[in-house]
């Protein structure tokens, strides 16, 4: 029942023009956006510009979330010394939930909190997980809603590598 009023959430929350950010698309700049990391501090998208960025919108309730984590967490491992960056951003949870998600899968990417779905609201998603990859020039090559394999998200990464 969470999951149906979660999702439900998002949906509504997607269809809703936000005046306070534009519209993602392939393509185009990525919004930027400033939110808490759940370490401490702020993390803005800006500061990234010039890396290959892969965005993962998750929640800690989302089983898909849980199953991609570790994967996720191997590719940035192995693509970071070429400049890549994942920033996963917890969605419409508080820092206490994406501590216990950064901590149970030993994470070592950072985390950042999306308490009221500003930051995704711009990628148009319909559900979680989300996946945004964006090329070291800072505009959109992939929005993808839904569960990718280890293979996809390789993939994609590759192609803003």
């Amino acid at each position: 029942m969470k999951r149906l009023f979660w999702a439900l959430a998002l949906f509504a929350t997607a269809c809703l023009p936000s005046a306070a950010s534009a519209a993602a698309s392939v393509g185009k700049p990525a919004p930027n956006f400033t939110a808490p990391l759940a370490s401490g501090g702020n993390f803005t998208l800006s500061s990234l510009h010039g890396k290959p960025v892969y965005l993962n919108f998750f929640a800690t309730w989302c089983a898909p979330c849980n199953a991609e984590a570790p994967d996720i967490n191997a590719l940035q491992k192995q693509y970071g010394r070429r400049g890549f960056v994942t920033v996963g951003v917890d969605e419409r949870e508080d820092t206490d939930k994406a501590k216990s998600f950064v901590h149970k899968f030993g994470l070592t990417y950072k985390a950042i909190v999306d308490a009221n779905g500003d930051v995704l609201n711009p990628y148009g998603a319909i559900g979680l997980p989300v996946h945004v990859f964006i090329d070291r020039r800072g505009n959109v090559k992939l929005i993808r809603n839904g569960e990718m394999s280890k293979s996809e998200i390789e993939s994609a990464i590759r192609s803003i590598l």
